[in-house]
């Protein structure tokens, strides 16, 4: 699926700050290597429903072997492998004997003591990827999750020195002569075997982080529906990064695909937006999604006009920027194919006069677009009006209810428009009015 950097940023996957990065929320992993490998899998959300498919059925199996996951792998445990994989150890035989390691020791002391410690290091890595090998064993998974643990059966197994790490008990005391054998393997006879397997486990600890994330927030895995229009619904969906959401049901489809959203500044207009972006992102890399139930087709891509700012540097305003959006969004959807269209507050960088007129022949432009859906969001309420003849928009609002000057949000969407405009009343509620007055 098509996303561009803007739309991945004004859905929250990825944020500089932590918690408002869903991606950050759903990262699990043990390792940066796993980590990485999380985010390269959140970078590329497909648009095959067999790799969707696939990943869901990883996920799902791997949801029942969570509590077996092995505890001997840690950041820490790679970090250390991967450092002395690169340190610049004296020479060491490659069979060596007792005397041989005494000898060592006494020679060359402070590599001995790194090769101990890092040797310790690699024993546990060895022994968790037997464990994990041990229990996926026999376990039917799609083909490409299996050729990795196929993959480390079949290198834990059959190189000797990785067979005996493997087999060591936690915290063994190892013969010298031993420490020295594995050290040399690891680093030599063996390197490129051993960065293979960190990759490997790296890969695993992300599919292993998904399926934590989903137990731990208790997602559901949506239903994929193959149709040639596009198709959207959910029930109790909401907005991940919410630590006390209230839930929404949504449908769309080519009777209805265009969603005209009015309501008062902070009653979820935004909050709905980009709730409906982040589950059909979600579930287009193979993940869960927040949702009691949620089916839809695959779309080609997904575009979001959110968070537009303007360039200071290249003298762009903010109006010239949103017009930029637009104009690219066009592009983008006029190619036959799929696609999620999220717009919020159009035009707010002009006069209300000119966003109104802007904002209508935008609305009336893209409701010629069949094949994708549409959800956009604005104060303009008035423009509504002028829309009410076109079939396939659909108008919901979301209410505010006002008592004594004190607000209250249902963030339950209703049919209709709403003309609610508190912007005053929010200024006068937080004592802005009463600070002014006193200047």
């Amino acid at each position: 699926m098509q996303i561009d950097d803007i739309s991945f940023n004004d859905i929250s996957i990825f944020h500089q700050e932590e918690s408002f990065s869903i991606f950050h929320k759903l990262n699990f992993t043990r390792t940066e290597g796993g980590k990485e490998w999380l985010r390269h899998f959140f970078s590329n959300p497909f648009t095959d429903a067999k790799k969707i498919k696939g990943t869901q059925n990883i996920i799902k199996k791997l949801t029942d072997y969570i509590d077996d996951w092995p505890e001997e792998i840690s950041n820490g445990t790679v970090l250390v492998m991967l450092k002395f994989l690169d340190y610049a150890l004296d020479t060491i035989g490659d069979n060596p004997s007792a005397i041989d390691a005494f000898m060592y020791r006494l020679l060359h002391s402070a590599d001995y003591s790194m090769a101990k410690f890092s040797v310790k290091h690699f024993s546990d890595f060895f022994r968790g990827l037997k464990k994990i090998e041990q229990i996926l064993n026999g376990v039917d998974m799609p083909a490409h999750f299996s050729m990795y643990i196929d993959r480390v059966h079949h290198l834990v197994n059959h190189i000797e020195p990785f067979r005996q790490m493997s087999e060591t008990r936690k915290d063994e005391p190892l013969p010298k002569h031993k420490v020295l054998y594995f050290a040399v393997n690891v680093r030599g006879n063996h390197k490129t075997q051993v960065h293979e397997l960190i990759d490997i486990y790296s890969r695993l600890d992300a599919w292993y982080s998904m399926a934590v994330a989903v137990k731990k927030y208790n997602l559901r895995f949506p239903e994929l529906i193959e149709s040639e229009h596009p198709f959207f619904e959910a029930k109790s969906l909401y907005h991940l990064l919410l630590h006390n959401p209230v839930p929404y049901d949504l449908k769309m489809d080519p009777e209805q695909n265009f969603l005209f959203l009015t309501g008062a500044n902070m009653a979820g207009k935004s909050t709905l937006i980009k709730s409906v972006g982040a589950s059909v992102f979600l579930a287009h890399i193979g993940m869960a999604v927040p949702a009691a139930e949620m089916k839809l087709t695959i779309f080609d891509g997904l575009i979001s006009n959110i968070n537009v700012v303007d360039n200071i540097v290249k003298g762009e305003s903010f109006f010239f920027n949103e017009v930029q959006r637009i104009k690219n969004t066009v592009q983008k959807i006029n190619d036959g194919k799929k696609w999620l269209v999220l717009i919020d507050e159009l035009f707010k960088g002009t006069n209300v006069e000119d966003a109104m007129r802007c904002s209508l022949a935008v609305i009336k432009g893209l409701v010629k677009v069949k094949t994708s859906l549409f959800i956009l969001s604005t104060h303009l309420y008035e423009i509504g009006e002028e829309l009410q003849d076109l079939p396939t928009i659909a108008f919901r609002n979301f209410e505010t209810t006002v008592t004594d000057d004190a607000l209250s949000f249902s963030y339950q969407l209703k049919e209709g428009i709403s003309k609610d405009r508190l912007g005053y009343l929010i200024l006068k509620r937080e004592k802005v009015v009463e600070l002014l007055e006193r200047l």
